[in-house]
C-alpha cells in the first residue's frame, strides 16, 4: 500500500510501508551503535589505557560539546545538502571514526586524545543525523501516521537504551577493549545501506545562492520563539533535559554510595527508565486517541514529575524497587512528551523551516544537559546526593507548570 504526494519544491514522493520499515530499521541500528559507543569508548579508556576518572569524563564532554558547537548550524546543513545523502554520509563518518580505534590499538598507537576525538566526531555526526532523521520522517509517512510512527521509533530507541549499553560491555569483555568497537562500526554501515535505499526526498529550497547561514538560523530561532505552542514545548523540554543531565551525574553515586547497590545491579536499575519509556511509547497513540495530544502532554509531564519525587525515598534492599519504579515512571513521562512535541513540530512547521526548527529545539533543550549535570554536582557537594535529588524533584515540576501556563492548557489537541 502506498500514498503519493507532490511537493511544490520538487518531484513526487511515494510513501510506502517498505520505506518506513527501512527508515525505522536504519534508525534503530544507528541508535544501537550510539548506545554501544557511549559505553565501549569509556571502557576502552579505562581497561586499555588505564585512564583516570577525569580523563574518561572528557570523552562524554567531547560528545555533548557537539550540540553546543553545531546544534544550530545543523539545521542549515540538513536543509542545504541532499537529505538522504547527508544521512548516509553521517553514518559512514561515524563508522570510520569508530573503526579507527581498533586499528590504532592493533598498531599499538592508541592514545586518549584519539578516543576524545572519536567521541567528538561521532557527536558531531550524530547531531546532523538526528536533525536529518526528524526532517526525513515526514517525507515518507503521512501526517496522520506521524504520532504512531514517532511512537514506534521512540519505542525502538528505548529498547536500544535497555540493550545497547549492556551489549557494549559484553563486546568489550568478549572481544577485547578495542576490538568490540568493530561491531559498532558495522552497525553504522548497515544503517547507511538501508538509508541509501530510501526514496529521494524532494528539495524544499533552491541549491543556488540564497540567504546567509546566520539569516537562516535566525529565521528558525524566530519561528520557535514566536510560535504559541512550540515555544512552551521547547521550554518544557529544556527543563526535562536539565533534570536528565542532573540525574546522569547523581544516580550512579546515589545507587552505589548511598544505597549500597551491588555493581551488577546498578545497570539494571538505571535501565528501568528504558522499560518505562518503551511501555509509554507503545501506549502513546491510544492515550492521544482517548484524551487528545494536548491533555496527554500535560498529564505526562505531571506524571513524570510526580514519579521522580519517589527517587530520593529509595532505600536499601527491597527499597531499591522504589527507585526502579520511580525511574521507569519518569522515563515514561519523558518519552510521551518527546513523541508528542516532536510530532507537533513535524506537522505544523513549513517544510523549508523544519530542519532549522528541529536544530533550534535540539540546541536549546539538549544544551541544558551538561548544565544540569554541573549544577547537580555542585548541589550534591553542598547538601549531599539525596538532598540534591530532592531539589531536582522541585525543578521537575516546572515542566508541567510551563505547559499549564501556555495556550496548550485550553486545547484538547496540539494545534
Amino acid at each position: 500500500m502506498s500514498e503519493t504526494t507532490t511537493s511544490e519544491a520538487g518531484p513526487t514522493i511515494t510513501r510506502t510501508a517498505g520505506a518506513f520499515r527501512r527508515y525505522w530499521t536504519a534508525t534503530t541500528v544507528s541508535h544501537v551503535g550510539d548506545a554501544v559507543t557511549a559505553v565501549a569508548l569509556p571502557l576502552v579508556a579505562l581497561q586499555g589505557l588505564h585512564a583516570s576518572s577525569l580523563q574518561v569524563s572528557l570523552i562524554t564532554v567531547a560528545q555533548y560539546t557537539a550540540w553546543i558547537l553545531i546544534g544550530l548550524p545543523a539545521g542549515v546543513i540538513v536543509q542545504r545538502l541532499p537529505l538522504r545523502g547527508t544521512q548516509v554520509a553521517m553514518d559512514v563518518l561515524r563508522a570510520v571514526a569508530v573503526a579507527s580505534v581498533p586499528l590504532a590499538w592493533a598498531l599499538g598507537v592508541l592514545h586518549l586524545w584519539q578516543l576524545i576525538m572519536v567521541a567528538f566526531v561521532v557527536g558531531l555526526a550524530s547531531v546532523v543525523f538526528d536533525v536529518g532523521n526528524a526532517t526525513l520522517l515526514p517525507s515518507i509517512v503521512s501526517k496522520e501516521e506521524l504520532t504512531a510512527r514517532n511512537s514506534l521509533t521512540s519505542g525502538s530507541v528505548s529498547a536500544t537504551q535497555l540493550g545497547g549499553p549492556s551489549l557494549g560491555g559484553v563486546l568489550v569483555q568478549l572481544c577485547g577493549a578495542a576490538s568490540g568497537l568493530l561491531v559498532d562500526a558495522v552497525s553504522f554501515l548497515v544503517s547507511a545501506v538501508l538509508l541509501r535505499g530510501l526514496p529521494r526526498p524532494a528539495r524544499t529550497t533552491s541549491t543556488t545562492a540564497g540567504p546567509s547561514v546566520f539569516a537562516l538560523i535566525s529565521e528558525g530561532l524566530r519561528y520557535v520563539r514566536r510560535h504559541p505552542v512550540i515555544r512552551p514545548c521547547v521550554a518544557a523540554a529544556t527543563t526535562v533535559n536539565f533534570v536528565c543531565g542532573a540525574l546522569l551525574a547523581l544516580v550512579p553515586a546515589f545507587l552505589v554510595r548511598t544505597l549500597d547497590a551491588p555493581a551488577a545491579l546498578v545497570g539494571v536499575l538505571i535501565a528501568s527508565e528504558g522499560m518505562g519509556s518503551l511501555l509509554a511509547a507503545a501506549l502513546t497513540p491510544r492515550l492521544v486517541a482517548r484524551v487528545g495530544s494536548a491533555r496527554a502532554l500535560i498529564g505526562a509531564a505531571l506524571f513524570g514529575a510526580v514519579a521522580l519525587g519517589f527517587v530520593p525515598l529509595a532505600g536499601h534492599g527491597l527499597g531499591l524497587l522504589v527507585f526502579a519504579v520511580a525511574n521507569a515512571g519518569f522515563g515514561a513521562g519523558v518519552v510521551v512528551l518527546s513523541i508528542l512535541t516532536r510530532t507537533h513540530r513535524q506537522t505544523v512547521t513549513p517544510p523549508d523551516l523544519l530542519p532549522r526548527v528541529m536544530a533550534t529545539v535540539r540546541f536549546v533543550s539538549w544544551g541544558a544537559i551538561p548544565i544540569g549535570a554541573l549544577t547537580a554536582g555542585l548541589i550534591a557537594t553542598w547538601l549531599g546526593t539525596r538532598a540534591a535529588l530532592a531539589t531536582l524533584c522541585g525543578i521537575a515540576f516546572l515542566t508541567p507548570l510551563v505547559l499549564w501556563s501556555s495556550p496548550i492548557r485550553t486545547q484538547r489537541d496540539l494545534t
